[in-house]
């Protein structure tokens, strides 16, 4: 799950960002408004932590225009502003949690997960099966009837990936993204590489689940049998 993170106070956002890391989330930085507007909207993330003072454009001007657009991302408010009219302010303009400064990181880790609880298919189960096909989180494995592989890191992500949204295409540039992150070098080839990897272990299964490329755009799960 990837998180987006808005915060100008540059350690407080480096805290925060190895705080979701340590728990399982892959975060994303930025330091002012627009910019973390720009991100938002990109639709890649499924949580947003974001500051009310902001440069450039503010955290309720963020979040007015991200909500106009139509983009239903979950938002928590962090603030050092306690009046209630602040976070009444934020609340009407679409935030779904509003925590003060200084937070308890166990407070924040609530929220984000009592935001993630409210979506259905943002909800993180230890285990996704699809076609006859397990994917396990806490094993990092790939079984299928009575084998069973290990995959690395990115070869879950992108499994993940693919197994969540089973009736979708998902683009390379958002494998990209959701896998390697904003800062990476990784190109095409990149994920390429790693669909043949997860095609060889489905082989090796004996799956009857195939990757399936949409050329030009992107990749999607296929059962034979469904």
């Amino acid at each position: 799950m990837r998180v987006l993170i808005v915060e100008d106070e540059v350690r407080l956002a480096a805290t925060l960002q190895d705080l979701m890391e340590l728990n399982g989330y892959t975060a994303d930085v930025f330091h002012d408004g627009e910019a973390g507007l720009d991100n938002a909207l990109t639709g890649i993330y499924d949580v947003m932590l974001l500051d009310v003072m902001l440069p450039k454009l503010d955290g309720f001007s963020v979040l007015r225009r991200l909500r106009e657009a139509g983009s239903a991302v979950p938002v928590l408010m962090l603030t050092a502003r306690s009046e209630v009219s602040d976070k009444v302010e934020g609340l009407d303009c679409g935030a779904d949690y509003y925590l003060t400064k200084p937070f308890d990181p166990k407070e924040l880790l609530a929220c984000v997960r009592a935001l993630v609880r409210r979506q259905p298919e943002l909800r993180d189960p230890d285990a996704l099966e699809y076609g006859g096909l397990r994917l396990e989180k806490s094993a990092f494995t790939l079984s299928c009837g009575g084998r069973s592989v290990r995959l690395s890191r990115k070869e879950y992500d992108i499994m993940e990936l693919l197994m969540r949204n089973r009736n979708l295409v998902v683009a390379k540039e958002s494998l990209l993204v959701k896998v390697w992150g904003y800062e990476s070098d990784a190109e095409d080839n990149n994920v390429e590489v790693y669909i043949s990897f997860l095609r060889k272990k489905l082989t090796h299964l004996r799956a009857q689940v195939k990757i399936k490329t949409i050329r030009m755009v992107g990749y999607c799960l296929e059962a034979e049998n469904g």
